[in-house]
């Protein structure tokens, strides 16, 4: 297998591999002093400063680069983030990326790892802030250096050159001045008065914004960093997919959750309202009709490529059939069951593979699983070549191995396991099922039916 040297090869030319709002919040904070050469290259006309900034803030992307894009309605995709962050002026934005760009370090992950580490530089972010389990991967496998070679990052875990950064601070124009807004990250269980002060320290002239991410968020560490008021914004982890306010009782300080799967952006977008800077805070939805970058499309065919070349099914995990059950096909069925196959071969459910070999998934795993027989078993798919019969969802899906049934010409009747409709058709894959059921049993109805 040459996954290894290929994350290695890859790493060494990362960076260039490829050309509803949810309310108002105020909280306190003052400009700093002006460095405005720095930002405009020397340029410092008040009246071309922004008079908004806006953070973008996304994580929690769990390895999620793309809906299954198996129907309709589906939110997400790294290539239609461009659209919305464009939709800010440059120079008065921050990207953020929270972490955990992958759940486990599985051979898959580790190539998707990479792949969203480059979309993070193409996309243009400013920061990441790498979870555990990411600096694990980042750690094992050298790629520190690298990494930061693409985006900004900050990691309370780690020991390498970039494993030791905890905070990142970008200087954004806003009404003639411009404020320092500080990001860090911070390990709860290090959580104190003294510790958030060394990562926010107050200039002689002004107070920055500083937003602090964390790996835990009850009230107890709510409270402790509120008391601190050297935070405007605590960011927590989320299980939902939707971003949202956790908390926006207590003036001056702000805690939200940015959602997870790459569902939503989080935008952050700061005016002043008298003397005071005022959050405007929205969860948008990332969805199927904003237009794709192209270099990000193109990302993910190289993704597919490789994907394809490590022969990652050979790979996958199986278990074993009980009773020394088999999988045989849905052409085995045939003889006796003539009526309900030739239905079967005019439904969609009897074509499901040829849709992942349109869009070039028919190699991945995690989209093959669904649209094949028995594959999380011995003796089901394993590919084309290996296994053509069992190409599509077909009768052993739902009715289980056929071996016994079809050997005793019927008598034994097939048994476990067998897959139910929301195995595959979960929120995730098939974002318009839930409250379909019946129009969905409709599409595939194959059997006599009594008047």
């Amino acid at each position: 297998m040459r996954l290894l040297s290929w994350i290695f090869a890859l790493a060494v030319g990362c960076s260039c591999i490829l050309g509803g709002c949810l309310g108002l919040f105020s909280c306190s904070a003052t400009t700093i002093a002006d460095t405005a050469q720095q930002q405009d290259g020397g340029q410092s006309s008040p009246m071309s400063r922004p008079k908004s900034i806006t953070i973008f803030i996304t994580g929690n992307e769990l390895g999620a680069m793309k809906p299954c894009g198996c129907s309709g309605g589906q939110l997400g995709g790294l290539d239609r983030r461009t659209a919305i962050f464009d939709s800010a002026e440059k120079k008065s934005r921050l990207i953020i990326d929270t972490g955990s760009l992958v759940e486990t370090d599985s051979p898959q992950n580790l190539i998707k790892f990479n792949i969203i580490v480059q979309a993070l530089g193409l996309l243009g972010y400013d920061l990441a802030s790498l979870s555990e389990k990411d600096s694990e991967i980042a750690e094992s496998l050298g790629l520190w250096d690298q990494i930061s070679s693409v985006v900004n990052v900050i990691s309370t875990y780690g020991s390498g050159s970039s494993g030791g950064q905890r905070k990142f601070t970008k200087h954004l124009p806003f009404k003639g001045d411009t404020i320092a807004v500080t990001v860090a990250a911070l390990d709860t269980e290090d959580l104190h008065a003294g510790e958030i002060g060394e990562l926010f320290e107050l200039k002689d002239d002004g107070k920055a914004v500083n937003l602090l991410i964390v790996d835990n968020c009850d009230d107890d560490i709510i409270s402790s960093v509120a008391e601190t008021g050297i935070v405007d914004c605590l960011i927590c982890p989320s299980d939902n997919d939707e971003p949202e306010v956790i908390d926006d009782s207590q003036d001056g300080f702000l805690v939200f959750s940015v959602g997870q799967l790459g569902k939503y952006v989080s935008m952050l977008q700061i005016t002043q309202v008298d003397d005071e800077l005022a959050y405007d805070f929205s969860a948008i939805p990332v969805t199927e009709d904003l237009p794709q970058s192209d270099s990000l499309v193109q990302l993910y065919k190289s993704y597919q490529q490789i994907v394809k070349e490590e022969n990652l099914l050979e790979w996958y995990p199986r278990f074993v059939l009980p009773d020394g059950l088999e999988y045989e096909g849905s052409e085995s069925c045939r003889i006796c069951h003539w009526y309900e196959y030739e239905k079967w071969s005019t439904k969609a459910h009897a074509g499901a593979y040829a849709t992942l070999e349109k869009v070039g998934s028919q190699y991945d795993p995690e989209c093959i699983v669904c649209h094949v027989v028995g594959m999380d078993y011995q003796s089901g798919f394993v590919s084309e070549q290996e296994t053509p019969d069992l190409k599509n969802v077909g009768c052993e899906n739902c009715h289980g191995p056929g071996s016994e049934h079809n050997i005793t010409m019927g008598e034994a009747l097939t048994t476990e396991p067998k897959a139910s409709c929301v195995d595959c058709h979960t929120p995730d894959h098939s974002a318009e099922y839930a409250g379909n059921e019946d129009a969905y049993l409709e599409k595939i109805i194959h059997w006599r039916q009594s008047d």
